[in-house]
């Protein structure tokens, strides 16, 4: 008898009949899948394909940095400072699982290159992990809030079919969750290695504004257009 995954929970809200792209939204620690599904309304979609958003849930496990307090997260952050002490074994579990989402997007018929990888603040770490890592071309990436984890091992760990994958990353220059410093390190390791990153930054903290919400339309427009 076949075994099949035990894929992550998660709200699926399509914004058509037979989407024909996929967008996976990964939230940030603490929250869930609920978190972003709200943001679809708000996303001027005209243009696109139907599109089947995913936002999957967490599991729940202790936080260091919380006080081992449990609640839903992608990995444990071991410090403040995000990047000396790294979860290498949780994030890799998370990428696991994330990437079994996308395969399973595409044994439902969507192909490759319309699936976006979006997240936000961990989500957003997730987010650029797993896509830059995935085996195979993705439609974007959007980056929101967060920052490259593991960028150490991205050299030898990333895929060449994801070399050329447009990268949208936004950050608030009043973020004091995800200091602006610590993305813009990410967003330049990034241009380092040849990606094409799209960066905006907004007046705000560790949140969305509306105008990202209206740039992030545009590059699904762009990315997922019919």
């Amino acid at each position: 008898m076949q075994v099949m995954p035990n894929f992550l929970p998660h709200v699926e809200i399509e914004s058509g009949p037979n989407p024909t792209a996929t967008v996976i939204w990964l939230h940030g620690l603490g929250a869930d899948g609920n978190d972003f599904a709200t943001v679809v309304p708000q996303l001027q979609l005209n243009g696109c394909q139907a599109i089947r958003f995913i936002f999957p849930h967490a599991p729940s496990i202790p936080v260091t940095v919380n006080g081992g307090y449990v609640m839903p997260a992608w990995y444990d952050i071991l410090g403040a400072n995000l990047i000396c002490q790294q979860d290498a074994v949780g994030i890799k579990r998370s990428e696991n699982a994330i990437a079994a989402l996308i395969d399973r997007e595409l044994g439902r018929g969507i192909s490759h290159q319309n699936i976006v990888l979006a997240g936000f603040s961990q989500g957003c770490a997730m987010a650029l992990h797993t896509g830059l890592r995935y085996k195979q071309k993705l439609a974007g990436i959007v980056a929101l809030s967060g920052y490259l984890p593991l960028a150490d091992t991205l050299a030898h760990e990333r895929s060449q079919g994801n070399a050329n994958t447009p990268i949208f990353m936004a950050h608030g220059t009043q973020d004091q969750v995800v200091v602006m410093d610590r993305a813009e390190v990410s967003k330049n390791a990034l241009i380092a290695l040849g990606y094409s990153v799209q960066w905006k930054t907004y007046v705000m903290g560790h949140s969305v504004h509306p105008d990202e919400l209206a740039d992030i339309s545009k590059f699904l427009r762009d990315v997922l257009t019919a």
